[in-house]
């Protein structure tokens, strides 16, 4: 469905227009009577109504509806890139032998000694080697950008990449080409760049030694690996045409 605003009202509706739409069509309609109400009425995607008692309430007219379903389809379109990176570097890291996990939450402590707080680690994609040597596991984390403004933020925010390296030996940043280059990554982390065919290392990441401490086994103990893909694990002893 194409968005039924021009040019110039769609570069004044802003996503906190877009959001108030959103909590009007979720709510009963109660007006806040503010300045975005005023422009969101302004242009015809609210109006307001009475009821038999004269209490003033607000519906998002059709064409409303349409921004809606509109930035629903474009949140779409950038969720399913985003998904389809993270589970092509999630398939990579099964490929090079390791234990994947996707959508973990991690705790980790971070600023200053004399300032330090908790904040939430979840990386993209989060990977450990597959051997029974605890000095071994080398655990990994990649946090994956597929849209320019979604690294600008992460960029904005020093310390969820430090919550990142908090619980990783290496960290990696995984850009979809073209959105972004390696300079722009402070150094801590190694960049890798998606094209069409190959993920492309820009930098390798420092690699510091690290033991998972218990905490961060339990999280694991509880979560669900990546199942493993058939074709990342390959043939095992035998060529393809001997297996049953």
């Amino acid at each position: 469905m194409d968005d039924p605003l021009s040019a110039e009202e769609r570069r004044a509706l802003s996503a906190v227009h877009r959001r108030r739409l959103r909590e009007v069509w979720r709510s009963a309609g109660w007006p806040c009577q503010d300045l975005i109400e005023v422009e969101l009425l302004a242009a015809g995607l609210l109006q307001r109504q009475r009821d038999g008692d004269g209490r003033e309430s607000l519906r998002v007219t059709d064409a409303g509806i349409a921004v809606l379903a509109a930035t629903l389809q474009k949140n779409r379109a950038a969720r399913d890139a985003h998904e389809a990176l993270v589970a092509r570097v999630a398939r990579e890291m099964q490929r090079a032998g390791r234990v994947v996990w996707r959508g973990l939450s991690l705790r980790a402590k971070v600023g200053a000694a004399d300032a330090a707080a908790w904040a939430m680690a979840m990386p993209d994609v989060f990977s450990i080697r597959h051997t029974t040597v605890e000095d071994y596991v080398e655990p990994v984390a990649h946090e994956i950008k597929a849209h320019r403004a979604d690294l600008l933020a992460d960029l904005r925010r020093p310390q969820k990449g430090e919550a990142y390296l908090h619980h990783s030996s290496q960290c990696w940043y995984v850009l979809r080409e073209g959105i972004g280059e390696a300079d722009e990554i402070p150094r801590a982390f190694g960049v890798m760049v998606a094209r069409e065919a190959t993920l492309e290392v820009l930098r390798p990441a420092p690699r510091r030694a690290m033991k998972l401490p218990f905490p961060v086994w339990m999280v694991l103990a509880r979560a669900t690996p990546e199942p493993l893909d058939d074709e990342a694990q390959g043939w095992l002893g035998a060529p393809p045409d001997a297996r049953d």
